[in-house]
C-alpha cells in the first residue's frame, strides 16, 4: 500500500478576488486519493462561481461513485455532470458566460488517472527519469492571441471534453496539480527542479507561494502529491 502526503496552496495574487478553486478527498482506507484545480476565467462574468460549481460537483461525484474502479469512462460522465451543473447555475444567476478550467487527479492503488480540460496543468516526475507526464495545454492561437479553445462553458457542453491518461505510478514520484498562475510565475527549469526537491510537499509549495507573490500577477493554486 502507498502513502500519499500532499500540501494545497491558493492565494489572490494581484488580484481583486480568487477565482481558482480546489477540493480533495484523501480515503486512506481504501487507498485512495483524488484532487482537483479549477481556475476561472477571465474576462467572463462570476469566474469565482464557475469554478467552485465545476471543482465541486467533479468532487462530488467522484465520492457517490467512490466504489466504481477509475476509468475515462467515470472521468466523462463526471465532467458531464459538472458541465450540467454550470449550466444551472448560470440560468439561475441569468448569466450567460461563465467558464472555468478543470485539471484533476486520481490515485487507485498504484494506477493515477489525469484529467484536465484547459490550461490548468498537470506534471508528474521521478526521480529516476525526471518529467513522467506533463498535460497539453488546451489553447490555439486567435489573432495572434493563444486562447483556451476547450474548456466548461455555461451552455456549451462540446466544449467539456477531457483529455484522460493513466500512468502507473510508483514511490517515489511527484504529482502537481496547479492553475497558469503558477507555472506562468515560475520558470520551467526552477518549477520542475523545486518540484523534485527532498522536501515535504508543505515546504515545496511555500518556496512556489514565495516566486508567485514576488513574480506573479494573477491568483495561483497548487495540489502536491508525494507518493511513498
Amino acid at each position: 500500500m502507498m502513502e500519499i502526503n500532499y500540501a494545497t496552496l491558493s492565494k489572490t495574487g494581484n488580484r481583486f478576488n480568487n477565482e481558482d478553486a480546489f477540493h480533495v478527498i484523501a480515503d486512506k482506507n481504501n487507498n485512495r486519493w483524488f484532487g482537483i484545480v479549477c481556475d476561472g476565467m477571465g474576462g467572463h462574468a462570476m469566474g469565482e462561481i464557475a469554478s467552485d460549481t465545476v471543482a465541486s460537483s467533479i468532487s462530488d461525484y467522484w465520492e457517490l461513485h467512490g466504489n466504481e474502479p477509475d476509468s475515462k469512462e467515470k472521468v466523462l460522465a463526471a465532467c458531464v455532470n459538472a458541465s450540467r451543473a454550470l449550466d444551472e447555475r448560470s440560468k439561475k444567476l441569468h448569466v450567460r458566460e461563465m467558464g472555468t478550467t478543470m485539471v484533476m487527479a486520481s490515485i487507485e492503488d498504484d494506477i493515477l488517472t489525469i484529467a484536465h480540460i484547459g490550461d490548468s496543468r498537470c506534471y508528474v516526475q521521478r526521480p529516476s527519469s525526471g518529467v513522467l507526464h506533463r498535460t497539453k495545454d488546451n489553447t490555439k492561437l486567435s489573432f495572434g492571441w493563444e486562447v483556451i479553445d476547450k474548456c466548461f462553458f455555461s451552455l456549451r457542453p462540446e466544449l467539456a471534453v477531457p483529455d484522460v491518461i493513466q500512468i502507473k505510478i510508483q514511490s517515489g514520484d511527484k504529482i502537481l496539480l496547479c492553475s497558469d498562475g503558477i507555472y506562468k510565475s515560475i520558470s520551467p527549469d526552477i518549477l520542475m527542479a523545486r518540484m523534485i526537491d527532498d522536501k515535504s510537499p508543505e515546504e515545496i509549495l511555500d518556496v512556489f507561494d514565495f516566486l508567485c507573490e514576488k513574480s506573479g500577477d494573477d491568483n495561483y493554486t497548487a495540489i502536491l502529491v508525494c507518493v511513498k
